[in-house]
C-alpha cells in the first residue's frame, strides 16, 4: 500500500456519498470497503445505520476480518457487511476495494433468468467476459453463504448476485466506483431496450472483446472521473474530509 491511510478514508466516503447522489443507495443497507493492510484483513467499512449520503471519513470503521472482537462496539457494521467483506477480504486479498449495492437496474438484471449482459453498446462491452454470475444464492450474506459468494469472484472485476445486487471489486477505491457507475449505466442501457419488445442489436464476440480490451488501455478514466467527483464534492459537500 502506498496510499495513507486518510487519504482512503476521504476516497471511500465520496464514493458513498456520490452513491447516494445517484441514487444507487438503498436506505441505510448496502455497505463499502476498502482495506487498509497489505494481506487485506484489516479494512475500513461502513457503520450499521448511518446514511450513505451523510458519512464522512471519521466515521468509517477499522475492522479485522480475522478478529471478531473488532465488531464488539455499538457502532459495528451491520451482520451481513461484516460477514461478506471480511469473507472477501480474507480470500480476494487482491480485491482493494469492494462496493456492494442494490441498485436498480443491476438487480433487475440479477432477477432475470438469463442474468448475462449482452454486448449491445460500448459500456456494456466494457464488462464482455469480465462478469460473474451466482446462481446459487442461499439467503442473506452470513456465514457459509457469505464464504461462498467470497469464492466466486476469482479475477472479475464484477460479481452480479442473482437473486441479490451487485458486488464490485478492484484495486482502488476510483476503479470500483467507475466500474459501478458504468455497470449500472450499462444495465440501464440494456433493460430499457428490452422493454422496446425490439429486437436488440448484439455485437460480435471479436468486436465486443476488442472494446473491452480498449476500455482497460484508456488511460487513467477511472482515476480523472473520481477526481472530478472528489473536486465536486470539495466545493459543494467539503465536509465529506472530515
Amino acid at each position: 500500500m502506498n496510499i495513507d491511510h486518510q487519504t482512503l478514508r476521504a476516497e471511500l466516503a465520496c464514493a458513498f456519498r456520490w452513491t447516494a447522489r445517484l441514487g444507487m443507495h438503498e436506505s441505510v443497507a448496502n455497505h463499502f470497503s476498502v482495506a487498509v493492510s497489505a494481506d487485506g484483513r484489516e479494512f475500513l467499512i461502513n457503520p450499521y445505520g448511518r446514511h450513505f449520503s451523510r458519512l464522512k471519513a471519521s466515521d468509517l470503521l477499522v475492522i479485522d476480518a480475522d478478529d471478531p472482537a473488532s465488531l464488539d462496539r455499538p457502532d459495528a457494521p451491520d451482520i451481513t457487511a461484516s460477514a461478506l467483506h471480511g469473507a472477501l477480504h480474507r480470500n480476494q486479498p487482491h480485491a482493494r476495494c469492494i462496493l456492494h449495492t442494490h441498485s436498480k437496474y443491476a438487480t433487475a438484471l440479477a432477477c432475470l433468468a438469463d442474468s448475462r449482459l449482452p454486448p449491445i453498446e460500448q459500456n456494456s462491452m466494457r464488462f464482455f467476459e469480465r462478469v460473474v454470475i451466482d446462481e446459487g444464492f442461499d439467503g442473506m450474506g452470513l456465514g457459509e453463504e457469505a464464504e461462498r459468494v467470497s469464492r466466486l469472484l476469482g479475477d472479475k472485476p464484477i460479481l452480479l448476485m442473482g437473486n441479490h445486487g451487485l458486488l464490485v471489486a478492484a484495486s482502488s477505491v476510483a476503479q470500483a466506483f467507475d466500474d459501478l457507475y458504468y455497470f449500472e449505466r450499462a444495465c440501464e442501457v440494456y433493460i430499457t431496450a428490452l422493454s422496446t419488445g425490439k429486437p436488440l442489436r448484439i455485437a460480435s464476440d471479436d468486436i465486443a472483446r476488442k472494446t473491452a480490451q480498449q476500455w482497460r488501455d484508456y488511460p487513467g478514466f477511472a482515476h480523472k472521473h473520481f477526481s472530478a467527483l472528489m473536486a465536486i464534492l470539495d466545493e459543494e459537500e467539503p465536509d465529506f474530509r472530515d
